[in-house]
């Protein structure tokens, strides 16, 4: 499948959102974006298309740079995308492999630029009558990544195409605009691991295994077992609390104890490696007790039964490193009973707040949430948050000031629809109030691009197809005046 337009309208999103002062500049992409029936990533869409770049960076600061004959310059790898490329950044990894032998096993993604360019270009290209093509332009994405080996990796030239490389420095890096955003960056500092998991085993010697939704394309490692956890969010002081915050939003677990185990070097979906921050903790409960939001379902394995599952060779050889250190303290047939309630007894709701802001005109106020976002990626959805230790007013209030820059006052605010759902009899319920602000200071500003990477008014009656559910159905509701809905619950 060729990549799709939406990835890239929403990796360059990504990108303007961090650069908004870059956006008159790379109007040319913009314009090209916007024309319909016209495949950007075709290298035969002479409009414009897009090429895709793997920026290098080694173990003292130097970056990559081939020699291409064909032009005779110095240049990152990089090159034309192809139909079999999964994304933006597995089209970098893939010409980087192809012009200089290095696999992409041997870098790491950089914390923060995974999804996201470090840098766009646009430069022209002179016609070839020779090869039948005029005077057009690339669009360039050039993705960061750390290479991985310590050791000086074994470089196999492409070699029609390429006549050297070279590790230069960064103030030699032969693109301004590149050489401008590496200078801000910490190179010669190994980059901060951004994501962590839990190791959590029980005094059997079995091993609590996620088993993640079979959604290819859109998660990484569909269908597989693998550990709970995820990426480091601003909250996060630490590592350790990325993972108490996973453990906790993604299966209600509170551990007493969690110790640095080890780091796993996983696989991307770009084929880039992902180091990963593993921390491990015992606990004896019944997975079947937990609220899983995310996923199918925890179960306790014994390492003897790691072969018979779909799950990645690092994550089944980190258990296996962890249980020939812990032997076994007890046996028996079945784990203590701990952890939440019963799903037929009480169960608490999360409490969510949501800002209906809507102009004279009745457009409605909507973002975009990022590509990477764990919750409706690369989806539109009112401003909202969770309620903290805090009231719902008080809560929309802040949560309309750190989003968007927006000054909402108390009295302005009243509550217009109340929607109860949930996504599947395993996820805890959800009770969203909705909030109309009559009135409000400041114009939609994006203070959390990591989350939202746009805000636009909506003509009501003509809402985005890539709309959160929910709010979709509340906001018909709110124009009709009902005042409670209900979505997902069995009938």
């Amino acid at each position: 499948m060729p990549l799709s337009h939406r990835h890239i309208r929403t990796t360059v999103d990504a990108y303007l959102a961090r650069h908004p002062d870059e956006r008159g500049q790379l109007g040319g992409l913009l314009d090209a974006l916007d024309q319909t029936g016209e495949d950007i990533a075709s290298r035969s869409t002479f409009t414009g298309h897009i090429t895709c770049g793997a920026i290098v960076v080694d173990q003292l600061g130097r970056v990559l740079h081939v020699l291409h004959l064909a032009s005779g310059k110095v240049l990152a790898p990089g090159g034309h995308a192809e139909p079999t490329d999964d994304s933006l950044a597995a089209a970098a990894l893939r010409e980087l492999r192809e012009e200089t032998g290095i696999p992409p096993q041997a870098v790491m993604q950089w914390p923060g630029y995974a999804a996201v360019p470090l840098d766009i270009d646009i430069h022209d290209i002179d016609a070839h009558p020779g090869k039948g093509e005029p005077w057009h332009q690339h669009f360039d994405l050039r993705f960061l990544f750390r290479l991985h080996a310590v050791e000086e990796v074994s470089v196999e030239l492409q070699e029609e195409e390429i006549g050297g490389i070279e590790w230069r420095p960064v103030d030699r890096v032969t693109s301004p605009t590149l050489r401008e955003k590496l200078l801000k960056l910490p190179l010669q500092v190994a980059p901060e691991t951004a994501n962590a998991s839990a190791l959590i085993y029980n005094d059997r010697g079995e091993y609590l295994l996620h088993l993640r939704d079979y959604l290819p394309g859109q998660i990484w490692e569909p269908g597989n077992w693998s550990l709970v956890g995820g990426g480091r969010e601003p909250q996060d002081v630490t590592l350790e609390h990325t993972v108490r915050r996973e453990l906790a939003e993604e299966a209600g677990l509170d551990l007493a104890e969690l110790t640095p185990f080890d780091t796993e070097y996983a696989i991307g979906d770009s084929g880039a490696t992902v180091p990963i921050a593993i921390y491990a903790g015992r606990w004896n409960g019944d997975p079947r007790k937990l609220h899983v939001t995310e996923g199918v379902l925890l179960v306790w394995f014994p390492p003897s039964d790691l072969h018979r599952l779909r799950i990645a060779n690092t994550t089944s050889d980190l258990v296996r490193r962890h249980a020939a250190s812990h032997p076994t303290t007890q046996s028996g047939p079945e784990p203590e009973e701990e952890g939440p309630a019963s799903p037929h007894g009480t169960v608490p709701n999360i409490i969510g707040v949501h800002l209906y802001l809507e102009k004279p005109d009745r457009t409605v106020l909507l973002g975009l949430r990022h590509p990477n976002s764990a919750f409706a990626p690369s989806t539109w959805h009112v401003l909202a948050g969770h309620c903290e230790q805090e009231n719902a007013i008080d809560c929309l209030i802040r949560e309309a000031r750190e989003e968007a820059g927006l000054h909402i006052e108390r009295q302005d605010v009243e509550l217009v629809h109340v929607v109860h759902h949930i996504g599947t009899p395993k996820n805890p319920p959800r009770m969203g109030l909705f909030f109309r602000a009559r009135a409000w200071r400041g114009e939609p500003e994006l203070r959390e691009p990591d989350k939202c990477i746009e805000w636009r008014f909506w003509d009501a009656a003509a809402l985005p197809d890539e709309l959160v559910p929910y709010t979709r159905m509340a906001i018909a509701k709110i124009q009709t005046g009902e005042l409670y809905s209900e979505m997902g619950w069995p009938a």
